[in-house]
């Protein structure tokens, strides 16, 4: 990624963060912290990473509200972020925090199944 579409990604990101979390409405849609947001170089497309907070039907259920309210989302970023065109949004799930937690985890079973004396 340029430079430029690195702080584009990341004003996105802090932008996002507030949009989701006040100005949607969406019973679907729970508890969503943006992780990372990814831009093309030619700013053409933006992936952004979710994570949720419940089980998978309430992440599912999150991820489509979030795709019923990408028009909304994409015209909120375009009044607060100046660009001569938005990035279509594409949402994805982050599963690195999920990788991590998964890997804590094993950690923890092979200390305690390993004591140190």
């Amino acid at each position: 990624m340029t430079m430029r579409a690195n702080r584009v990604a990341e004003q996105m990101k802090k932008e996002m963060g507030d949009i989701i979390g006040r100005k949607l409405k969406d019973p679907r849609i729970g508890f969503v912290t943006v992780t990372d947001v990814e831009v093309t170089g030619d700013l053409q497309q933006a992936t952004v990473f979710i994570s949720v907070l419940g089980d998978d039907r309430q992440k599912e259920d999150t991820l489509k509200g979030l795709t019923k309210a990408k028009g909304f989302i994409r015209s909120e970023i375009g009044n607060r972020i100046r660009l001569r065109k938005t990035p279509e949004l594409l949402f994805e799930f982050d599963e690195s925090v999920d990788y991590g937690n998964r890997i804590e985890s094993l950690l923890r079973e092979v200390n305690e199944a390993n004591p140190e004396d």
